[in-house]
């Protein structure tokens, strides 16, 4: 089994002038009386939107020989984990509270395994045409597949780790173009 890897390193909110992101502090999910709400995007213009999310399943090289090779138990993973991200990122404002429904245009979802190494990468893409931005439909892509990932090969390992979680890159919006290391 390979080492657990050290946390990514903390990295500044970038500011934004309005349309969702915080402002001087400002809570915008919360109303004057400090209820949740769904935070108003109708007077943002619809631009074309991009997030990258990916997350690590960490396991034992012979774990990850059998993924690669579709020979599972359950027979060949990585389609199945494919959908469920694509799946998952078609429902994220069914799951995330606060989220607004997103008009996504495409929905990817790559996983890479490392034989070796007993670690598959898992990298989700998401875009729209939207007021909104796609960072958590990618984000919880990769994780629901890393999710799946996992119950597909519980029968041959169960003390897989599932690590790194994290925006990799977002495009459009008024806070701009982000990539992350």
């Amino acid at each position: 089994m390979t080492s657990r890897p050290s946390p990514a390193p903390a990295v500044e909110p970038v500011a934004s002038g309005g349309g969702g992101s915080p402002r001087g502090g400002e809570l915008t999910h919360l109303d004057d009386q400090g209820h949740a709400r769904m935070v108003e995007v109708s007077e943002k213009p619809v631009t074309a939107r991009l997030a990258v999310a990916s997350c690590e399943v960490h396991m034992a090289p012979a774990t990850a020989a059998l993924l690669a090779d579709g020979a599972l138990p359950k027979g060949d993973a990585l389609p199945v984990v494919r959908l469920a991200g694509i799946q998952a990122a078609k429902r994220t404002d069914e799951l995330i509270p606060l989220c607004h429904q997103v008009a996504l245009t495409s929905v990817e979802v790559d996983v890479e395994v490392a034989r070796d190494d007993g670690l598959a990468v898992i990298t989700a893409t998401a875009q729209a045409w939207d007021r909104t931005g796609v960072e958590m439909e990618a984000m919880t892509a990769a994780s629901v597949a890393a999710l799946t990932l996992y119950d597909l090969v519980k029968a041959v390992q169960r003390d897989v780790v599932i690590t790194q979680l994290r925006l990799r890159e977002k495009r459009g919006g008024r806070s701009g173009d982000v990539v992350l290391p």
